[in-house]
């Protein structure tokens, strides 16, 4: 018991004996248990923010998953997994979702709509276990067959989050206010481990990069403008001066760098981190649409909060907590999912520091058999600053001499539109177009297959953009062209009312008609 009554939440000593030999390498001189420090009541809020985030995202998806992968989408996941049955049983684990069994719409729909529907149970802490490790298949299945649509940092973020979240859950199926049930302790420390993962290596990229826009501090005074989907404070962000903008990057480099390592301090160094990252979240959202990534970043905070300090500041009127000892069923189970965890993680940290570790033969099968699984992840945004903007405007002609745009829903277009806020939804079109922009047309097959779509009239690819200038038939030729997008200044845009200005660079793709793009074979993507 500790001075205030609360039980001790280390029913584990081996467990406790692990962590305080991780604290005794942090220097904090002080073991987590002979403080009386508990997470009971921050797993609970992560987990309820977990849901959260898995509704946005399965709700985000089922808008558009089949416009992206449906069977009259841009990458048919149905012509994906046909072409790889001749893999045998061995397709199960390199490609592994349920689509399997089916993959026309309805179930892709059924994926994304049963996962929102799930994902409101965790956030009422109804059978949050198996809450969890649904979310977690059905996410995964879709992560699978989505490809170039479902690669981002912060989808295998979750699914990194979420596999670990599954053996945090409480097993009861009803929930509990306060709730009793502690977390097992190697878990927590998991997930403070791929927080410390996630925002060390997102500084340690950017130094390693080389990039001189971050070796000069200059590389937020590009950021705003040149980042996928802006928001219209990172209009008023890049009006401001170039000291400010270093400033900004020292702090963003101090946050990612130095703040993970208070992680490895006592609870109030640990709170300190947490409202750093915090901060940083906040910042990042403010300007920028980045999908759920900075709502994954907060929950993953809130796990360094312990329950006094939630309680002195947060729930002020809840009942004291009197915490019944973790599951010995999860406990003994923690410890070959840390093992696996650790070990897969090890070589990418040390990747940052460009050691490479060489394990035998059998390690390194079973490492690629798990790896299409996503359990552990490299992360880090922006090593490379981009310092131009290109965009690519697609336009429609029924004649070849009259052309009319497409305009998309959230991208840069109209330069009267504003930038928009529109996280933590994604639009996955919008943001590939971006990355499509900063190459080239050959190199994008995924574009011709779009291109193709829009020739072909498909109304599932045209229910994401904003508009279709051809809505009595399709048009006869479509053509990618490639402008220079540059935010307008203070003055510019007090005369025009405009957010951006543009400058036609040239083509980005050839003028294309639905037969040229139909004998050219349906490229592999």
């Amino acid at each position: 018991m500790d001075g205030s009554g609360r039980r001790n939440l280390y029913p584990d000593e081996e467990q406790a004996k692990v962590w305080n030999t991780l604290i005794s390498m942090g220097g904090s001189g002080q073991t987590e248990a002979a403080s009386g420090a508990s997470y009971v009541l921050a797993s609970c809020l992560f987990i309820r923010l977990l849901g959260v985030i898995y509704f946005v995202a399965f709700i985000s998806l089922a808008s558009q998953i089949r416009g992206l992968v449906g069977q009259h989408g841009i990458l048919r996941a149905r012509q994906f997994l046909d072409s790889r049955r001749h893999w045998g049983w061995h397709r199960f684990y390199r490609i592994p979702t349920l689509c399997w069994l089916r993959s026309d719409d309805k179930f892709l729909l059924s994926l994304s709509w049963g996962g929102a529907v799930i994902s409101l149970l965790l956030v009422a802490g109804i059978a949050s276990m198996p809450a969890l490790i649904a979310l977690w298949v059905s996410y995964l299945s879709l992560f699978s067959i989505g490809r170039i649509f479902l690669g981002y940092q912060w989808d295998i973020l979750l699914l990194e989050t979420g596999f670990l979240a599954i053996f945090l859950a409480p097993l009861q199926l009803l929930p509990d206010w306060p709730p009793t049930a502690a977390p097992p302790t190697l878990i927590r420390l998991l997930l403070w481990w791929l927080l410390f993962r996630l925002m060390f290596s997102s500084g340690m990229v950017k130094l390693r990069s080389g990039d001189a826009t971050w070796r000069k501090l200059t590389a937020l005074r590009y950021h705003y403008e040149t980042q996928p989907l802006p928001t219209p404070p990172a209009w008023q962000a890049h009006q401001l001066p170039l000291w400010f903008h270093k400033f900004a990057a020292v702090l963003t480099l101090t946050v990612e760098l130095l703040a993970p390592f208070l992680i490895l301090g006592p609870p109030p160094l640990r709170h300190v981190a947490a409202a750093l990252f915090v901060m940083l979240m906040f910042l990042i959202q403010l300007t920028g649409n980045y999908g759920f990534f900075n709502l994954l970043g907060i929950a993953l905070s809130i796990l360094l909060l312990n329950d006094q300090f939630l309680e002195r500041t947060v729930l002020m009127f809840s009942p004291r907590l009197h915490p019944l000892p973790s599951s010995q069923f999860l406990s003994w189970l923690a410890v070959p999912i840390s093992v696996v965890i650790l070990l897969l993680s090890v070589p990418i940290v040390l990747r940052l520091f460009r050691v490479e570790l060489s394990w035998p033969r059998p390690t390194q099968i079973f490492f690629q058999w798990l790896e299409p699984f996503r359990l552990v992840n490299g992360y880090g945004l922006f090593s490379v600053m981009t310092t131009e903007r290109p965009e690519i405007i697609v336009e429609g002609s029924h004649d070849g001499v009259t052309w009319q745009p497409y305009e998309f829903k959230w991208k840069p277009g109209d330069v009267r539109r504003a930038p928009p806020f529109v996280a933590a939804h994604q639009p996955r079109l919008d943001w590939q177009m971006w990355f499509a922009a900063l190459g080239y047309y050959p190199n994008n097959p995924w574009m011709q297959l779009f291109l193709t779509r829009l020739l072909e009239g498909s109304p599932a690819v045209l229910r994401l953009l904003k508009s279709n200038p051809f809505f009595k038939a399709p048009p006869r030729f479509v053509r990618c062209l490639l402008y220079d997008y540059r935010f307008t200044t203070r003055s510019e845009r007090r005369l025009s009312s405009a957010w951006w200005r543009r400058e036609q660079r040239g083509f980005y793709s050839p003028v294309l008609e639905l037969q040229q793009l139909n004998e050219g074979g349906e490229p592999q993507s």
